[in-house]
């Protein structure tokens, strides 16, 4: 085994510092016994060889030093400068050796999905979730490997430059990992929160889903049906269906993804059955139980399994809004009522306000 590569069955929590969030994710789910596509994490190591065994690392920091993150234009020329550089070198060649090994190793053009994993990003104070680039319908190890360098690369658009400057995180010291993982033929797709994101109440479980692939839901272009589920009785007990335009779907002769119009009477009928959003809501409940704090799940239905062994878990990370709200404690009437009495004593009727 590589020091380049990780299976996901040899991911553990202790891995976070060399497979980033969501590989750190996604190998303690498939160590858990949670149904995970299989994949493999290109490791920081990998990055860190890159940077260094280039002469990127230099390139990139004299970069920054001439960056002014208070201005708009500045940052974007910085980012594009940044980015090309990225993609201007080739990858040491010990380093890319390692993950054709792997891709290869999962199956002959296997399609997958190339997905940045950094390690700042899925931490309950810092989420990164929508900073760096996602690759769909990746096939060949040609492919793969420069899908990973444009993985790494994305760590330098300008939003993700301005987060983190921020929020004081750093810029070249935020490490990147990659997920390379099989591709789901998803029939339905979505997230899952284990509280509700309206008002932060922890007995309901919140699922937004809709038709092929979760990323027309996560981008906010499709507006996916919203199910609410009872966390304890494990009932239905909301549901909103929504007009799902379009889905994006796997095109195996373009290897590639597409959208495509969602017709008839499927386009306002319900994209879960009932049994399937109870499903849903019990992987999410399984995941937060596990994780020790409220989730937020990326899951699929894959077409090609059989019912019943189809539910995917793709990512799952802390919560990120409610979770981090202070909870005021009450007053008790007692603690209220003494104050009034405090507040008499010290302005009889009739004083004079000083």
């Amino acid at each position: 085994m590589s020091a380049y590569t990780l299976p996901f069955d040899r991911i553990g929590s202790g891995d976070h510092a060399r497979v980033g969030g969501k590989c750190a994710s996604l190998g303690e789910m498939t160590q858990a016994g949670v149904a995970v596509p299989p994949g493999f994490a290109v490791t920081t190591e990998a990055y860190v060889a890159f940077l260094d065994e280039t002469g990127l690392r230099a390139e990139v920091e004299k970069q920054l030093e001439r960056t002014d993150f208070d201005d708009v234009a500045s940052l974007d020329r910085s980012a594009q400068a940044i980015q090309i550089r990225f993609r201007s070198h080739h990858l040491p060649e010990h380093v890319e050796q390692a993950i054709r090994a792997d891709y290869e190793q999962m199956g002959a053009d296997m399609p997958v999905a190339v997905r940045s994993s950094a390690t700042a990003e899925d931490l309950p104070d810092a989420s990164f979730a929508g900073q760096q680039d996602t690759y769909l319908w990746v096939v060949g190890s040609d492919d793969v490997v420069e899908h990973v360098r444009d993985c790494w690369a994305s760590l330098f658009t300008a939003r993700a430059m301005k987060y983190r400057h921020a929020n004081t995180l750093g810029q070249i010291d935020v490490l990147m990992s990659v997920a390379v993982q099989k591709m789901v033929n998803a029939r339905a797709a979505g997230v899952a929160m284990t509280l509700d994101p309206l008002n932060g109440d922890r007995t309901r479980i919140v699922i937004d889903a809709s038709y092929g692939l979760g990323e027309l839901v996560v981008s906010g272009i499709v507006t996916p049906d919203n199910y609410s589920v009872e966390k304890v009785l494990m009932e239905v007990v909301d549901r909103k269906i929504s007009d799902k335009t379009v889905e994006l779907i796997p095109d195996p002769a373009a290897a590639s993804t597409v959208e495509r119009e969602v017709t008839g009477d499927r386009r306002t009928a319900q994209c879960l059955s009932d049994a399937e959003i109870l499903a849903v809501a019990q992987l999410a409940k399984r995941l937060e139980k596990q994780n020790g704090c409220p989730q937020d799940v990326e899951w699929a239905l894959d077409a090609d399994l059989p019912e019943g062994e189809n539910l995917l878990a793709l990512q799952s990370r802390p919560e990120t809004v409610w979770s981090q709200k202070a909870k005021a404690k009450p007053k008790s009437a007692y603690a209220t009522g003494l104050a009034g009495i405090v507040g008499a004593l010290n302005n009889p009727i009739g004083a004079k306000s000083q």
